[in-house]
């Protein structure tokens, strides 16, 4: 198999485009899409701080050493690293290992705070306090939250995430399946500035999940392979194999989804334009309602019976 520009040997092989690419030419082909992406989301006039959050992961990773490649040089754009501790035994050590041994390699400056600094709790002992519940339902309430807090502390413009081509339309697939409109409207990246939330972009939005995989390793990128125990719970975890069954049939079915969304993104957002928010009675971050939703899901914890 050989390289369709070259002629060298290939690495992989782009079933949605039917290109085979070498090494150079592959890693050509991704960081041009980020390139246009970032081009895209960020809009950098005068100094720009953006702030990435970086899990060590594959794709928090890889987003983080492409931006630090695009814009690392650049005077106007100062580039911090964000990790956020789930309490998660066994699984988040290592990213935090991966996380600070790139930010070593790259020279970012490196923010770390954990849930149980954030709200008291670590995700061990809430699996252990709410068994019932899907662990993956206060995990992205506190994960949202931490990484707000954070960007804001550091005074960063734009929250920088992993999200990568598959994430992006197993959402834009979850919310249609749900018929939540409202949330769909609210994907990033935002280009809507409201008070005390810092700004998502997404300069991965447009690379399938096993290219960023690709990348990082023939760019030697660290991360940590491990996955969440408590991920398979998720409701997401079964529409990224009917997502995956979708694109093995039909190559570029991914993209398709994302193009929808972008051709109907527009109209969603008038039908849903953003709520007013206004300080959390308890935590001051921004909420449509008195108390946010992490509050919230502290009150019912709190509020559980202790073994």
């Amino acid at each position: 198999m050989r390289c369709d520009r070259c002629g060298a040997e290939a690495v992989t092989l782009v079933r949605y485009s039917g290109a085979h690419l070498c090494p150079e030419h592959f890693a050509v082909f991704v960081e041009n899409r980020v390139k246009r992406e970032v081009r895209r989301q960020l809009h950098l006039n005068g100094s720009t701080r953006v702030a990435c959050a970086l899990s060590g992961g594959k794709d928090s990773s890889v987003a983080a050493y492409l931006l630090h490649a695009i814009m690392g040089r650049r005077p106007d754009v100062d580039l911090v690293a964000l990790t956020v501790d789930e309490g998660i035994q066994g699984y988040r050590p290592p990213g935090l290992e991966s996380a600070r041994e790139l930010c070593d390699r790259l020279g970012l400056e490196h923010h770390i705070l954990s849930y149980r600094d954030l709200v008291g709790w670590e995700m061990d002992t809430v699996v252990s306090t709410d068994p019932e519940t899907i662990p993956c339902s206060y995990c992205g309430v506190f994960r949202r939250k931490a990484l707000n807090v954070l960007a804001r502390e550091v005074e960063a413009d734009y929250l920088a995430t992993g999200l990568n081509l598959d994430d992006t339309a197993q959402s834009v697939l979850m919310n249609l399946g749900r018929a939540d409109l409202e949330k769909l409207a609210r994907m990033g990246p935002h280009d809507h500035l409201q008070p005390g939330l810092v700004p998502r972009v997404q300069p991965l939005r447009t690379v399938p999940e096993k290219e960023v995989y690709l990348y990082a390793l023939l760019k030697e990128i660290p991360f940590s392979d491990g996955s969440c125990p408590y991920a398979e719970r998720g409701l997401r975890s079964r529409y990224r194999e009917v997502l995956f069954a979708l694109e093995r049939d039909s190559p570029g079915t991914r993209h398709a989804l994302l193009r929808s969304y972008e051709g109907l993104k527009d109209l969603l957002r008038q039908a849903h334009p953003p709520a007013a928010l206004s300080p959390c009675a308890e935590c001051d971050e921004p909420t449509v309602a008195r108390l946010c939703q992490s509050c919230r899901f502290v009150r019912r914890l709190t509020a559980r019976p202790t073994a």
